[in-house]
């Protein structure tokens, strides 16, 4: 394994980080009605996940701190997950694609679990 010397090396971030490049183009297809209501919404809780990744791997100095910022970016992961099923139930999405989707986050949202159970072992 190779030494982690930032948060851009952590698989989660690379994982989250694609996930929400593939929403943004996604999104891209939908209506223009829901620009500023799901589009917008699903597109910043994904990238969200990401950037709260990165603030908390700024803050491993204080353990408390570092867990509650992957707990704000494990909620942004399940608000994510959320417009992804409105997204699938409006007919924006294909069912085949958000099952995809949904799976992806599933393997962000346990490693997002494992750091928080495990922060000692990332915290300075």
């Amino acid at each position: 394994m190779s030494k982690i010397e930032s948060f851009k090396d952590l698989i989660v971030y690379q994982k989250a980080y694609k996930l929400a490049m593939e929403i943004f183009e996604i999104s891209k297809s939908f209506p223009k009605e829901e620009k500023y209501s799901l589009t917008d919404q699903m597109r910043r809780s994904s990238r969200s996940v990401t950037s709260n990744i990165a603030e908390s791997w700024a803050r491993r100095r204080y353990e408390k701190s570092f867990v509650s910022k992957l707990t704000d970016s494990l909620g942004e992961e399940n608000e994510t997950e959320t417009w992804l099923d409105y997204s699938k139930d409006c007919k924006y999405l294909q069912k085949e694609t958000h099952e995809t989707l949904l799976n992806e986050y599933g393997e962000v949202r346990k490693m997002l679990i494992s750091m928080i159970n495990n922060s000692d072992k990332w915290c300075l």
